[in-house]
């Protein structure tokens, strides 16, 4: 925070982070992006990438320094920091660790990017073993500092495999283990991802589905039988208990979910994997929380794959600093779309680019009946190196104008969607927005090949900036 000498991490503001301390807005750097081997067949720790993307280095584009783990087989996933723009206010805070936790082996990395940001080094390993004694949690998936110094992870299960949308607490100087978050009462049976908004007294969570069953590659005879996501769980942020079920229906799979980010907005998305909608959810004049479906990406009819009908299958979304905006990738479709939502209730679709995908020409799909297209996709080609896998994990630049994209989801379900994702590893790639009107345009000086990394092709998952992003920072 440039202008304030005395404030904690981050900036006071949604609007202060884009605007940043110089007049052309916050241009990032560097990127932190967990490496997974996991599933690939190469018998190697994952690690952590730093990747340069100054345009004036001599090194832009590239991987610039590589901290592997001390295991091998962890699936790093999500990661979050020890402290954020919700401890701006706070002088004795600062962002010096990054919180990686392992999604298969339930570890819990923490990561210094304080002392050399383009070196990061291992701080602190917390076992899983510490995880299943103190609160009998394990898979951890999400985590966000809080205003209080700590930090807070959603996990996915317990220690068994079975689902159970629980919290886990840790001390943001030690980083040990205090405990589950929330005090009794009844717990989800499942859990993925979460926000919280202390000026509403609330934290939403989603849930994907029980870990021991999602781990092996995805059966869709397993929604069916209850093992995946429907809710949107409510939770009373000063009590700590789950208050409200939001039900989205059988095979929703309610994943990423987002607040708006001005602190004052009572509403934000969440994305729905298997049904393709976005959900609006919103408090309504009673106090009690509501979700409505405000767009839907409609199943393709396709011959040559695993089910004669396609989903989009909608892996990530993100909102820009402004509220202005909505991206979503959908992973199975291949397209980034981005969606004005100045009126929150009436999103407007004013911007889509296909990245790969099951759906372009020359493939083994043939789509037969499409409501959206005319024709299939294009291959998507940059540099001569023509796109696997489809875009997944998303991160807009803190002045909106560049989107980054990774095309991995997560091992097991990358071999049994996209094999060829295993074999020639995954890419970083780069959109140009159109903050003005809405647009979204491929870079084509820009493409990260995680095929070619030194210990083999490797599957590059989420984004992170060192001085904080769109899906990271809570503002209080």
């Amino acid at each position: 925070a440039g202008k304030c000498g005395a404030c904690g991490p981050g900036y006071p503001s949604p609007l202060e982070a884009m605007k940043g301390s110089v007049p052309a807005g916050p241009r990032e750097q560097l990127l932190y992006l967990p490496c997974i081997y996991r599933n690939t067949g190469i018998g190697i720790p994952d690690f952590l990438a730093t990747v340069d993307v100054d345009p004036k280095s001599p090194r832009y584009c590239q991987v610039i320094h590589r901290l592997p783990m001390p295991h091998v087989g962890d699936e790093l996933h999500h990661s979050g920091w020890n402290a954020c723009s919700s401890c701006h206010g706070d002088p004795g805070k600062s962002r010096r660790f990054l919180i990686l936790p392992s999604l298969v082996s339930s570890r819990i990395y923490v990561v210094d990017v304080a002392t050399d940001p383009r070196a990061p080094k291992l701080h602190k390993v917390v076992e899983a073993e510490e995880l299943a004694r103190k609160a009998n949690a394990a898979f951890p998936h999400t985590s966000h500092c809080l205003g209080s110094g700590e930090i807070l992870i959603s996990c996915l299960g317990d220690p068994d495999g079975n689902g159970k949308g629980t919290f886990v607490l840790l001390d943001g100087e030690t980083f040990e283990v205090k405990g589950n978050w929330e005090k009794g009462g009844k717990i989800p049976n499942l859990g993925y991802d979460f926000w919280y908004q202390p000026r509403h007294n609330v934290l939403l969570s989603t849930e994907w589905g029980v870990p021991k069953v999602l781990a092996q590659g995805f059966d869709p005879k397993d929604v069916e039988r209850g093992h995946y996501g429907r809710h949107i769980n409510v939770w009373d942020w000063q009590e700590r208990r789950l208050v409200q079920e939001l039900d989205l229906g059988a095979g929703s799979i309610p994943l990423e979910i987002r607040f708006l980010h001005d602190p004052s907005a009572a509403q934000g998305f969440v994305g729905c994997a298997l049904s393709g909608d976005i959900r609006r959810f919103h408090r309504n004049p009673e106090g009690k929380w509501e979700a409505e479906k405000v767009i839907e990406v409609p199943s393709k009819k396709v011959q040559g794959w695993l089910l004669p009908e396609m989903p989009g299958l909608i892996t990530d979304i993100l909102i820009s600093l402004d509220d202005r905006f909505l991206y979503f990738s959908n992973w199975l479709h291949g397209d980034v779309r981005q969606y004005d939502i100045s009126d929150p209730k009436n999103p407007k679709l004013v911007g889509q680019v296909f990245l790969g995908g099951s759906i372009s020409k020359g493939g083994p799909v043939t789509v037969v009946e499409d409501r959206e297209l005319q024709d299939q996709p294009e291959p998507c080609v940059i540099q001569g190196k023509r796109i696997p896998g489809g875009p997944q994990m998303l991160q807009l630049s803190l002045d909106g104008r560049r989107l980054f994209v990774t095309t991995s989801l997560f091992s097991a379900w990358d071999r049994q969607f996209y094999p060829g994702l295993l074999e020639e590893g995954s890419v970083l790639l780069q959109l140009d927005v159109d903050t003005a009107r809405g647009g979204l345009a491929v870079n084509p000086e820009f493409l990260l090949d995680f095929g070619k990394e030194p210990g083999g092709p490797c599957l590059a998952h989420e984004v992170r900036y060192p001085g904080g992003d769109c899906t990271s920072d809570i503002w209080l």
